[in-house]
Formats: structure tokens, C-alpha cells, sequence
């Protein structure tokens, strides 16, 4: 199975939805990167694509960029968010949630999607990198 196919097997089991891109894993971390094929020569091949994810031994996280591209049509996995707990997952904090849910989950805020977390037990924890993380006071 190429890193593509295992790529788009993850994310239609967690989520609903592939888009329509090449995945390649990179490294001993298993980080994901995605681009669509195009026309430019680059000089510098050896980094095609964004950060997309990374493979976990229970799925795929998506970042930030990931889940912009995942989550519009992502069936299944997307957690609504009131602007409150948006803010706080943005700064950094896990946050409670009344849904049963568990393992990883985009969360959304209106039209933003703000990355991926994993729910457990009634909390999602907090997956968003320091160096991208709200200050809030």
C-alpha cells in the first residue's frame, strides 16, 4: 500500500473524507505532507507540500492547515464549537465536552477549522503547537 492510499484510508475511517491530493510520510515521526502535482519545475524537490498530519497509532492528527482542507466535507468527527471554548482550545487549554465521543476530532468554530484534538472521557486535548497558541491576557 503506497503512503497515499494509507494516507486516504485513515482520514475516510476517521473523518468521512480525502481530498484529492498526493500524501508522502515523512521521517521516523510519521509526519504527513500533501500537495496536489503541478506544472512548475521546482529546484528543491526533496519538500513537496504542507504539514498535513501525522500518522498516530490510533489515526491521523491533522494540523491546522489539514483540517482547513479535510473539514468542510468531513462527515464524521467535527465538534462544533461556541466561541468561548474556541478561544480557550486556541490558547492552548483541553476543554470539556458533552458529546460521547472519543479519539481524534477536527474542531470548528463557525467557518474556522482550528486543528485536531483527542477526546476522552468528556475532555478533547489540546493538540495546538506553543509557538501557534493565543495569548489571551
Amino acid at each position: 500500500m503506497s503512503d497515499s492510499e494509507r494516507v486516504k484510508r485513515l482520514l475516510i475511517e476517521n473523518y468521512g473524507y480525502a481530498p484529492e491530493l498526493v500524501y508522502e510520510i515523512r521521517g521516523r515521526n510519521s509526519k504527513v505532507y500533501a500537495y496536489r502535482p503541478c506544472s512548475f519545475e521546482v529546484k528543491s524537490t526533496d519538500r513537496q507540500g504542507v504539514y498535513f498530519g501525522r500518522i498516530e497509532s490510533d489515526g491521523i492528527r491533522l494540523t491546522i492547515e489539514g483540517s482547513f482542507l479535510v473539514g468542510p466535507k468531513a462527515t464524521k468527527n467535527v465538534v462544533e464549537l461556541d466561541e468561548e471554548r474556541a478561544l480557550r482550545y486556541l490558547a492552548g487549554e483541553s476543554i470539556e465536552v458533552e458529546e460521547n465521543i472519543s479519539g481524534w476530532v477536527i474542531l470548528k468554530w463557525g467557518d474556522y477549522y482550528l486543528g485536531t484534538g483527542k477526546a476522552k472521557d468528556g475532555r478533547i486535548y489540546n493538540y495546538v503547537p506553543k509557538d501557534r497558541r493565543l495569548k489571551l491576557k
